[in-house]
């Protein structure tokens, strides 16, 4: 576990996130920036969300990739929803895979953790994505604890920012990290009131070399890692802003 000193203080600082599938790589300067990293998958999963998809370059464009689910339904928790069965997308995927980026410099080490992670033994895309993440971390060398297991907390009858500060306490979190977008959800007032501070992570613009086209940014870490080795991506892992 990485502790960072501030006032001669060490301060636990935590994430809770839904798992997404091979996210960009901002997910990943929060993964980074916290101690503990809580995957949130006892909530509705959001069909054209992000748990089963996201987008690589194709041509010089933005192209979904998608997982299919077996029954789509945004009653069904992300942790109850299942993959489709078969091989045939998953071969029509990797061969999309190999189209895209085979002239990549780094296409093996990328499509290495894609087929190890897309043919994993699971029947859940709950489990899929956080392999996806565990993985990536891993090549990475991003040192975290995930947690996955949010029934443990019994508190699912909280509402939505009550039950992340309660997960705070509960993990005796000193401060919460959050991507941005969250400004519109969470006030530092009402965590600070429970003696949890909280702060919201902001991407740099990243940008690197995409085959000579236009840069096409947001896209999915596996074309970050497609590009670039992993020296240069764990500089960009500290291209952010926290406020």
């Amino acid at each position: 576990m990485r502790w960072e000193v501030n006032n001669a203080e060490a301060k636990m600082k935590l994430a809770v996130m839904q798992p997404y599938l091979f996210p960009y790589i901002g997910y990943f300067q929060l993964i980074n920036a916290v101690d503990r990293f809580v995957l949130y998958d006892d909530v509705s999963f959001i069909k054209q969300g992000w748990i089963n998809r996201n987008r690589i370059l194709v041509g010089g464009k933005p192209l979904f990739f998608t997982v299919p689910i077996k029954e789509q339904s945004s009653f069904r928790k992300i942790r109850e929803t299942e993959i489709a069965e078969g091989v045939r997308w998953r071969n029509k995927l990797f061969a999309s895979l190999k189209h895209a980026y085979g002239k990549a410099p780094y296409f093996n080490e990328a499509m290495d953790i894609a087929v190890r992670v897309l043919s994993a033994k699971t029947r859940l895309i709950s489990e899929m994505a956080a392999l996806s993440l565990i993985s990536i971390s891993d090549y990475l060398g991003i040192g975290i604890k995930f947690i996955h297991n949010p029934d443990s907390y019994n508190n699912s009858s909280l509402k939505n920012k009550e039950r992340i500060i309660d997960i705070c306490l509960k993990e005796k979190a000193d401060e919460y990290i959050n991507l941005s977008g969250g400004k519109e959800l969470y006030s530092k007032e009402e965590f600070f009131a429970k003696g949890v501070g909280l702060r919201f992570l902001e991407p740099k613009e990243i940008r690197y070399g995409q085959f000579g086209t236009d840069f096409i940014s947001r896209l999915s870490i596996i074309d970050v890692i497609m590009f670039n080795p992993v020296e240069r991506i764990r500089d960009f892992l500290g291209e952010y802003t926290l406020s």
